[in-house]
């Protein structure tokens, strides 16, 4: 009985610390207006991006990674291959970060608060990264000799030209918001849940690397920046206490009259 009372106790913090609805709604449709807008402001910059495609480029080969072309050449051996990882490129990315959040906000309320909070900093910082570091993807250098799989096979989510495209800075690949997003999904979903195989959330992080470095939208190198990046912010954002913690219940400290009823029984 008692141990059912304090599981109804924890369920009902756990309730009283969601946060209001409507006011998260406005924060995330807000953080993902400043995203959009952030992303807009990096655009442009088009000899910068270039050049400094070209040196993430040539320190890639000097750090001796393995190049782009090696998993790009895996996807194409299969048209059909080629169209689903672009399509999960297009389609994955925001639904899934979205569905993320939901549950947490459902379920998990104070690793809500902990992801969102993660969440913002990373874009935060990310969008810092745009701005300063503007960076063309591999798909637009001639050097790496990739192909551009969304403009070939399709779906895309990007205009036949940057200087075109009303929807998307084509030139924001350093860091990739893509694989960071998707990281900090495993690591949530790991961390609020406790079952044996919640491990393989990190399928979603790798299957979203080999899609973005297949598709050449991203260097290697985008993603161990964006991987430091989610590192900095897990330091900077206080994780939720485990549930087991704080519910766990607390001995009854002993009266002065139960103290001398137990003394006066011991000398009887």
């Amino acid at each position: 009985m008692r141990a059912a009372r304090t599981e109804s106790t924890h369920r009902e913090q756990d309730t009283s610390a969601r946060p209001p609805l409507i006011r998260e709604f406005l924060l995330v449709a807000g953080l993902f207006l400043i995203y959009k807008l952030g992303r807009r402001l990096a655009d442009g910059h088009i000899g910068e991006a270039f050049h400094n495609a070209h040196h993430v480029w040539n320190l890639e080969r000097l750090l001796d990674l393995p190049g782009e072309g090696s998993i790009q050449g895996l996807l194409m051996h299969s048209t059909d291959l080629v169209h689903v990882a672009n399509t999960y490129y297009a389609t994955v990315h925001f639904p899934v970060t979205l569905l993320f959040l939901v549950w947490l906000y459902w379920k998990h309320p104070d690793h809500y608060l902990w992801a969102r909070r993660v969440l913002a900093v990373l874009t935060g910082a990310a969008l810092a990264g745009h701005l300063i570091f503007p960076l063309a993807p591999p798909r637009m250098l001639a050097a790496t000799g990739l192909v551009d799989t969304g403009q070939v096979y399709g779906p895309s989510v990007y205009g036949s030209t940057p200087q075109t495209d009303t929807m998307a800075n084509q030139f924001a690949a350093m860091p990739s918001l893509h694989f960071g997003w998707a990281l900090m999904v495993a690591i949530g979903m790991i961390a609020a849940t406790r079952g044996r195989r919640r491990g393989l959330w990190l399928l979603h992080p790798l299957l979203t690397l080999l899609v973005v470095v297949g598709t050449a939208n991203h260097y290697w190198l985008d993603a161990i920046v964006v991987t430091a990046l989610l590192g900095l912010a897990l330091a900077l954002v206080p994780r939720p206490r485990p549930a087991s913690r704080r519910s766990r219940p607390q001995a009854p400290r002993p009266t002065p009259t139960s103290v001398s009823l137990v003394t006066h029984g011991a000398h009887r």
